[in-house]
């Protein structure tokens, strides 16, 4: 089977090379992106992947007629080396010293007479514009779709609404707060294409993206009007009506070029450069004075309103009760009856879908034991799923939809005998992630402030992860969302967010050991304001994941007694939580689990 994927991909750029070569195209650029700029895509969008096979869902690919490319980031280096291996496409580790970024790449080889190929519109505009500046372009037509016979159609599901009161704004307060965000930035239109804002505006939902609850859509919002670009089929009477009531114009998704081109516009003209597609953006390049910075809808959105957050913190403590008895069922089973990884995945979904107000998983979860957890995001499938003993290590990455709150939480947990390199690793991942959500900081700090307090454990050994620290999360939305996040490195392009109080982010480090193992201890915690004094306003954070640490890979002699004391807290604040959901012989388990060390 392998064999056959290598042949495929092989096949597949050689094809993609022939049509290249008729449209005169010297190098085509194949990103992971839907129309929209979204992190995860439909069916219909996982072109990368045709071509390369490589499924996880983020990297691009380069293809020349010397040879093909593809870059991805830390958390899927192992799973793109064994998945283009025999493909004859070369894998770049961003990020890595010495390895070049895919404008560095086309700098150096590529002349400034050739033709740059990509589907204008799943190229982001930021890099597209940057990419006019030094090369004849070609983006109107997707070249490779001929090579996808059998291609997804465009995912249509039905759109429904969420209440004003289940928000806590309504449509009209969200639209007017937008406005006068375009006010302050002199801005007569906002085009937004990214989904989970469209989804905030309107108090709408839907499904046209696994686990993302969003709808193909575009949006522009003027002083005195909303136009929604959305797919009429997706529409029943009851929400073409909720738009009518809410004074919005819906116009079929597939129009928006057109009326771009057409309607009356006159001001300045607000979008994203990351998020609206290079297309898009050519069809507004020429209506008049452009704005290029984040929509206000991302800040907005990631500040959660208070009746969020209380639903929120519900849905946190219900999803930390099903995932600790799904430990405990692991923990009490591994070795004595038959399990693997996909079978595991299969009950912690089951059991996660009986609570009342669940919608869908808010990803794929990651269920990985041993070395096969050293892939950061490790999909386990009906060819690859390995049996689980009483031995090592079991990773499981998982979260809910729900009608109130969108979940996300790792544990690691120890299955049977572990080295003292594992045990080391896995006291430190757990330091880690306790020290950051125990730490105080001025009103003011982004992200970057703060990531170094959760590596430092690790560091502090030699160590690290290659990934982001945290990331916000939606409600009922996606589950990573911006504009915060925790990440120590500095990039000029990076854009950085102060932590505001009611946003919502995951505190995840982990450590990874290549054919050994893989350790994350992930939780979600809640930004708060605590003392106000002479100094500033001082910031914090609440957990909101209760779920035990295990005890049984904790090295207490590696510990300091700062670092056994947060432990001990955190596991009584599990233990007072979680106690009036079990009872019995589980609540004696709990009561042990979480016993002060």
């Amino acid at each position: 089977m392998v064999i056959d994927m290598e042949n495929m991909a092989k096949q597949r750029i050689a094809g993609l090379r022939k049509l290249m070569k008729e449209a005169g195209i010297d190098y085509y650029i194949v990103p992971t992106a839907d129309f929209h700029g979204s992190e995860y895509v439909g069916g219909y969008f996982k072109m990368r992947s045709f071509l390369s096979g490589f499924t996880g869902s983020a990297g691009t690919l380069v293809v020349s007629e010397r040879e093909a490319c593809l870059w991805t980031d830390g958390r899927y280096f192992t799973q793109a080396q064994a998945q283009l291996e025999g493909s004859g496409i070369v894998l770049y580790r961003m990020g890595e010293e010495g390895v070049p970024d895919i404008w560095e790449y086309l700098e150096k080889n590529a002349g400034k007479r050739q033709i740059i190929g990509f589907d204008g519109q799943v190229m982001d505009a930021e890099f597209g514009k940057k990419l006019e500046q030094r090369y004849q372009l070609s983006y109107e037509k997707d070249v490779a779709a001929p090579l996808w016979q059998d291609r997804p159609p465009l995912s249509a599901t039905a759109v429904w609404t969420l209440s004003a009161e289940r928000c806590g704004m309504s449509v009209a307060e969200k639209l007017k707060a937008v406005r006068e965000k375009m006010e302050e930035q002199g801005a007569a239109h906002l085009l937004i294409s990214k989904l989970d804002d469209i989804m905030w505006l309107y108090n709408i939902r839907a499904n046209d993206v696994d686990c993302n609850p969003v709808a193909l859509s575009y949006t522009l919002v003027s002083k005195d009007s909303a136009v929604l670009f959305i797919q009429s089929r997706a529409l029943t009477d009851e929400t073409a009506g909720y738009f009518a009531q809410n004074h919005i114009t819906v116009k079929e998704y597939s129009s928006l070029g057109a009326y771009l081109e057409s309607c009356e516009i006159k001001g300045r003209i607000w979008y994203s450069g990351k998020d609206v597609n290079y297309f898009l953006y050519k069809c507004i390049e020429k209506r008049g004075e452009l704005i290029d910075r984040e929509n206000p809808t991302e800040l907005l959105k990631a500040v959660k309103t208070p009746e969020e957050l209380e639903s929120i913190r519900k849905y946190y403590l219900l999803d930390s009760v099903v995932l600790t008895k799904f430990l405990f069922w692991v923990k009490e089973n591994a070795g004595r009856e038959p399990m693997d990884e996909l079978g595991l995945a299969r009950r912690l979904d089951r059991m996660r879908s009986e609570i009342d107000g669940f919608l869908d998983l808010s990803f794929e979860t990651i269920s990985a034991y041993k070395s096969n957890a050293a892939m950061a995001h490790y999909s386990a499938n009906g060819e690859h799923s390995a049996k689980i003993t009483a031995d090592g290590f079991y990773l499981v990455d998982s979260g809910g939809q729900y009608m109130g709150a969108t979940t996300d939480v790792t544990r690691t947990i120890a299955l049977g005998s572990i080295t003292d390199e594992m045990r080391l690793h896995f006291t430190k991942v757990a330091c880690a992630m306790l020290r950051l959500a125990d730490t105080k900081f001025l009103y003011g700090c982004t992200g970057r402030n703060l990531d170094i307090i959760a590596r430092e454990p690790l560091w502090q050994c030699g160590l690290d992860y290659k990934h982001g620290t945290g990331h916000g999360i939606g409600y009922v939305l996606n589950v990573h969302e911006g504009p915060h996040s925790l990440r120590w490195q500095y990039k000029p392009e990076s854009r950085e967010t102060v932590l505001e109080e009611g946003m919502i982010v995951s505190d995840e480090p982990g450590m990874y050991v290549q054919g050994s193992h893989g350790i994350r201890t992930e939780n979600i915690v809640e930004v708060v304001k605590e003392q106000k004094n002479e100094y500033g306003q001082f910031m914090g954070f609440r957990h909101l994941t209760y779920v035990p640490i295990d005890l049984d890979a904790i090295d207490i002699g590696s510990m300091e007694p700062s670092d056994i004391e947060r432990l001990n807290a955190y596991h009584k604040a599990v233990r007072e939580k979680l106690s009036p959901y079990f009872e019995g012989e589980e609540l004696e388990r709990l009561k042990n689990v979480t016993r002060a060390v």
